[in-house]
């Protein structure tokens, strides 16, 4: 799988991608990142990539050229990749969906896009980036959705996310944005933090990332709406607080009724 972000602060993201299970996936070659400077693509001696809004208001907002030419020159060299941007507009990000765009779930798409038209087949799809490149305007929403894999099926998954800042962006970035995704109902200073949740979220559910081969599964949100049952470890006893007696007895199906007894309903 990769990532290509694009970001005006690559390096608040390679900290966190360079440690942990995301390093171990890449040194695995699970993972690929590759991040594109926004201000590479700015307009004018200073680079500039923002703006003042039209009709007034505080803040400045991305403009078009620099997102556009930024994202197409990503799709120059890959035009199956798919353009996730995070947004308060976007649909709520669940495991589900992770699940999805980590390609081990669901059909050809993120569920999501279900209700929008029929997306382009793989080959057509193609046909259409290709074309689109020539073309200011870029794509719509409705011709950018497309499946999850490409025709071959055997190439990895690449996902571009894009990372706003500032007070926002000019809205017809969207017309070039396959899956707007919002991580709640709270507002940051930028995209970075959610391309990081996403990615993180997507990645470790790749087979080979996390070491147990059922680590993926049994966790909270696996099954709609269940958390995972409390887990405990060593010592039996600390500060008087005793580990569930049933978790020490050894009895297989005592444990595993337990642990479903104890799961729990999210509150969202």
């Amino acid at each position: 799988m990769k990532f290509t972000i694009i970001t005006l602060f690559a390096e608040a993201l390679k900290p966190y991608l360079d440690t942990s299970m995301m390093w171990k996936a890449q040194e695995k070659g699970l993972l690929e990142v590759e991040f594109v400077n926004l201000r590479d693509f700015g307009l004018g001696p200073h680079k500039s990539v923002d703006d003042t809004p039209y009709g007034g208001g505080d803040g400045m907002l991305l403009r078009c050229e620099p997102v556009f030419a930024a994202v197409e020159s990503v799709l120059e060299k890959d035009p199956t990749a798919k353009v996730i941007m995070p947004t308060p507009a976007g649909e709520l990000w669940t495991q589900k969906l992770a699940r999805e765009f980590a390609g081990i779930e669901g059909g050809s798409e993120p569920s999501f896009l279900g209700a929008r038209p029929k997306p382009l087949s793989p080959q057509g799809f193609r046909r259409y980036c290709l074309a689109s490149l020539a073309r200011p305007k870029g794509r719509t929403p409705c011709q950018a959705a497309h499946p999850l894999r490409n025709e071959a099926q055997s190439h990895p998954l690449h996902y571009i996310i894009l990372c706003p800042h500032y007070e926002g962006y000019d809205e017809r970035i969207m017309s070039i944005v396959d899956y707007p995704i919002s991580l709640g109902s709270f507002v940051l200073t930028g995209g970075e933090l959610p391309a990081l949740i996403i990615i993180d979220s997507i990645v470790r559910l790749l087979p080979g990332v996390l070491g147990g081969e059922t680590s993926a599964e049994i966790e909270s949100f696996s099954e709609d709406g269940v958390i995972e049952f409390p887990q405990y470890t060593k010592p039996a006893e600390f500060r008087g607080m005793k580990v569930p007696e049933v978790l020490l007895s050894g009895h297989h199906g005592k444990v595993d009724e337990w642990r479903k007894e104890n799961s729990k309903k999210a509150k969202y």
